[in-house]
Order: structure tokens, then C-alpha cells, then sequence
């Protein structure tokens, strides 16, 4: 079984707004087959805690802009790792030493890795972000 298109068109809907705050090493893993309570795991990272907090809230407004609304969100005092869970998508934005640390595509490497279709821009967006920095 792999996830399902509705998951995949969230996952990515989810991408992009993550994206649009520029968020960086934005991947999604189909976790269907080793995981029961869940279709996909979006992961995406940030150089700050507050960024990290400006990408969970581009992705929970955009998400509620199609009337989807976290079951559970854990981390977001901390703002080192959010995870926003919407039952059949669990959205991991983590701080990137964190991400390096947890390493949760080490973890979940015999999932197969969901084209997020989010092209160059998002690239681009990120390359333009640490250009500034």
C-alpha cells in the first residue's frame, strides 16, 4: 500500500507553504507501508527558532484554507521541532541542528521519498535566504 492521493496533494500543499517561508531541505517520505497511523512524513528544517515558528504558521494557515486543522501540535513554545499532526500527514519543522541531530530520514530511509512537485522556486527561495545571511 502506498499513501494515498489525498496525502500526497496535502503533503505538497504543505511543501509549498513551507516553501513560501523559505524553509530548507523540504522532504516527504511515504511512510504508509511501516507506519498504521500515518500516510506521509513532510519534514523541512530552519536556520532559527523563529523561522521555524513563520513556517509552521504558513502551513497551518494555508492547510486551514482548505479546512484542515492539526489533530495534535507538539514543540511550538520551544521552536525547535514542531510537529503538526493531521492524521494521515504528521509534518515534522525542525530546527536544523536538530534535524542533523534526530536525523528522521536516516531513520525512515527505506521509505520512498514523495515528489513534492515543488520545482526550482523553492530552490531558489533557499539559496536566495542563505545568500543574505
Amino acid at each position: 500500500m502506498s499513501a494515498s492521493d489525498t496525502s500526497i496533494a496535502i503533503a505538497r500543499t504543505a511543501a509549498k507553504a513551507a516553501a513560501d517561508k523559505i524553509a530548507q531541505d523540504i522532504v516527504a517520505l511515504d511512510v504508509s507501508d511501516r507506519l498504521a497511523l500515518a500516510d506521509v512524513f513532510l519534514i523541512a528544517s530552519a536556520p532559527s527558532e523563529r523561522q521555524v515558528n513563520a513556517i509552521v504558521d504558513g502551513i497551518e494557515e494555508e492547510l486551514a484554507k482548505k479546512d484542515l486543522r492539526p489533530v495534535r501540535r507538539e514543540g511550538r513554545s520551544g521552536g525547535r521541532w514542531v510537529l503538526l499532526d493531521y492524521s494521515d500527514i504528521v509534518i515534522h519543522v525542525q530546527h536544523e541542528e536538530d534535524r542533523v541531530f534526530y536525523a528522521l530520514e536516516r531513520l525512515w530511509k527505506d521509505c520512498p521519498v514523495v515528489d513534492l512537485q515543488l520545482g526550482d522556486d523553492a530552490s531558489a527561495k533557499a539559496a536566495a535566504a542563505s545568500d543574505t545571511e
